[in-house]
This record gives C-alpha cells, structure tokens and sequence, in this order.
C-alpha cells in the first residue's frame, strides 16, 4: 500500500511540475486576412506590414484602430478603421495593374528573394500617407 502511494505522489508531483514548467502559449494576435494569404507566416507578414509603413511613412496606427480593452495597444482584427479597406482595395487594383499591363507572376530570384512587382504601393505613395495628384 506505501508503494501505491509513493508511486501516486510521485507521478502527481511529476505532473505539476511538468504542467508549472512548460512555457505558455504565445498570445498570438487575431487576424483578420481578406487579401493576403491566410497562411503568410508572421515574419512575412511583418515585412509586407513594414513594407506599407516605409511606402506611406507611417506608424501600425494609421489603419489599425486602439483595442477596446487596452487602447495603448492595436486590435489588428479590427476593420473599425476605413484606411484598412482602402489598403486592401489598393493591393487588389495594384494586382490588376501589375498582371494586366506588366503580365507580372509572383517569382524568386536566384538568390530566393522574392522579385518586387511594378507597381506597389511606394509607386504612387512616395512616402506620403495620401498619393499628390499631378
């Protein structure tokens, strides 16, 4: 009977343990993906995300709106902000463009970079938040 019992204190201590050691899961943000690939992994993401912000000179803030429950921080699920919908309908027009007029696949270079279309953002942004007309 001691042995049961020293076996079961055992096996239920290793378990707390176990359970109090392993890390937490990562608070992964939401997303909330109409144009991009559900799949694009977060490092991508973050460089297409790091993309806009140098083609408009602009901070994460200028289309993701405050969470509601910690306004210092960005909901980045959020479609509360309409700068949101006119990137995603800017992205889509800049794809037509580049497929019609420059017949442009998506493609890597020899070095496995991938090759930047014609037309991005950047194009007629020039670093501005709203493109000058001429």
């Amino acid at each position: 009977m001691k042995k049961k019992i020293t076996v079961v204190l055992f096996l239920t201590i290793a378990v707390v343990l176990g359970i109090a050691g392993s890390k937490p899961p990562q608070d992964q943000p939401k997303r909330n993906l109409k144009v991009l690939p559900k799949n694009i992994s977060p490092e991508e993401l973050d460089i297409v995300m790091d993309n806009f912000k140098a083609a408009l000179n602009v901070k994460c803030d200028f289309c993701h709106a405050p969470r509601k429950d910690d306004p210092k921080k960005l909901d980045f699920a959020s479609d509360e902000k309409p700068e949101k919908e006119i990137t995603r309908d800017m992205m889509r027009m800049t794809g037509k463009i580049n497929k019609k007029f420059f017949h442009f696949k998506a493609s890597k270079d020899t070095d496995g970079n991938a090759v930047l279309p014609p037309v991005t953002c950047i194009t007629c942004h020039n670093g501005q938040p709203h493109p000058k007309a001429k």
